[in-house]
């Protein structure tokens, strides 16, 4: 019976043992064939009885780093890699190392990889070395603002890190403001006297800029801000504009940008009716990752920004800073310095020695409080329940839109009245000719002045009626 026992064991660790084998070699083919996430977990169960393999803690980082896992822990497993000079680890470190800001280790790293591989220097190392010179050269031009605060938010949620003044405008997600079959990852911006809204949609498979004006009954004539989203190859969003009007910051992708939505501002040419070319923010503003939504409040004189920069998936951190009135770079020889002051390393190293920020922290945390007034445009008796004081009180847009003809006219009856009454006293001081003159103007006047005062009356009356049968 004991032999039958440990024969049956036996036969189970061989299954156990060919299934293991079959998994991991699967896993392998899976990692050639960049299916990353297939092969992860496969790893990690092969990794927890070898932990000091190098070929394991490679394939292991790598599908870390290539699902979006914890980059910290992808560089703790490429690192065991790299100490049995395993090339491909040198790569994978160098990418890690760029996104960290880490531009002379990340330089290190792909100059083993060149000379293990030196036939690949071209083709693997091309594009990387080109994004490696042009992140050296966004870090050396790193704005010198001074950051006050940061919060982190769920992406979904992050508008609420906005706390703009009532002059500034408003931010609303776009499915909070437009009917939509699905989701659309776009705001909504609405200046400060409510006239004009500005939002990115989809449009020819690209996010693009648009804005509407506001009409009598809604928002409307919808126009794109650019036809060939201000020059920009990929998607533009986010928009922000200023009190000037013509002033508008946005996100936009672009093969010459940093990675993922960088912030742009542009300005519109009101001479030939189009925007300015758009300009890059420096960093820290602009990183690798996503950065958008950026906001300055003139009045409370602070600014926002949005980062999913070092953030797991699905949170922003939404950073809040005081505007420069003229670009200052930080000025530094210290290139890790610099390094962290791109990356926001710290919030407290960007502040002014001496200089306290709580009063300015209070007041970009403060809800704006709104008073509500009411607006009392006019005056219209419907019956003896209702008087309207607004467009906005109207149930049928028909009566509104007979309504807001009746004050046009109303306007013109007002005007005519100036101008007749104006003419009747010419009339006293001249003689002749002018007289003559004179009378068959204020004929005339007199004429247009009766049939507006009927057409007044007329569209009151038309109005009123369609408003008592939306009332019932």
């Amino acid at each position: 019976m004991k032999y039958i026992s440990l024969i049956i064991s036996l036969c189970l660790c061989f299954a156990l043992n060919a299934q293991t084998t079959k998994d991991l070699a699967q896993a392998k083919l899976d990692y050639k064939n960049n299916d990353f996430a297939k092969a992860l977990p496969v790893f990690e169960r092969e990794h927890s009885s070898k932990p000091t393999d190098p070929s394991l803690n490679l394939w292991l980082g790598v599908c870390i780093f290539e699902t979006g896992g914890n980059i910290k822990q992808a560089e703790e497993y490429l690192l065991i890699a790299a100490k049995r000079n395993l090339p491909e680890s040198y790569l994978y470190l160098g990418d890690i190392y760029i996104k960290q800001y880490r531009v002379s280790e990340a330089q290190q790293q792909y100059e083993r990889y060149a000379k293990v591989r030196p036939k690949e220097k071209e083709t693997t190392l091309g594009t990387r070395n080109q994004y490696l010179d042009k992140l050296q050269r966004a870090i050396s031009r790193t704005e010198d603002i001074q950051i006050i605060d940061s919060l982190i938010v769920s992406k979904d949620a992050f508008l609420s890190a906005y706390k703009l003044s009532s002059d500034a405008g408003s931010l609303a997600a776009f499915n909070d403001i437009f009917d939509a079959d699905r989701r659309i990852e776009s705001t909504v911006y609405i200046n400060g006297k409510g006239s004009k809204i500005y939002f990115g949609q989809p449009t020819n498979n690209k996010m693009s800029l648009f804005s509407m004006d506001k009409l009598l009954n809604g928002y409307g004539n919808e126009k794109k801000i650019s036809n060939n989203n201000l020059g920009l190859t990929g998607n533009t969003n986010y928009p922000f504009v200023l009190t000037d009007g013509s002033t508008i910051y946005f996100a936009g992708q672009d093969e010459k940008g940093l990675g993922g939505y960088d912030i742009y501002v542009t300005r519109y040419n009101l001479n030939n009716d189009t925007y300015l070319t758009p300009e890059l923010l420096n960093m820290p503003f602009n990183s690798t990752a996503n950065d958008y939504l950026y906001v300055f409040d003139e009045e409370k004189g602070i600014g926002w920004f949005a980062t999913d920069r070092f953030q797991p998936e699905g949170r922003v951190c939404v950073y809040t800073f005081i505007p420069n009135e003229e670009v200052t770079l930080v000025e530094s020889d210290d290139e890790i310095y610099k390094e962290n002051r791109a990356k926001i390393a710290s919030i407290k190293s960007t502040w002014r020695p001496g200089k306290n920020y709580s009063s300015l922290i209070a007041t970009a945390r403060k809800e704006n409080t709104v008073v509500e007034k009411k607006v009392s445009d006019f005056t219209f008796v419907i019956d003896d329940r209702y008087t309207y004081n607004a467009y906005t009180d109207f149930k049928s847009s028909t009566a509104r839109n007979l309504y807001f003809e009746a004050n046009e006219k109303r306007k013109a009856l007002e005007a005519t009245e100036k101008d007749l009454e104006d003419k009747r006293t010419e009339y006293i001081n001249v003689s002749g000719n002018q007289r003559s003159t004179l009378a068959s103007v204020i004929q005339n006047l007199e004429n247009r002045q009766s049939l507006l005062y009927k057409e007044v009356q007329d569209l009151d009356i038309k109005a009123r009626n369609e408003e008592i049968k939306a009332l019932r």
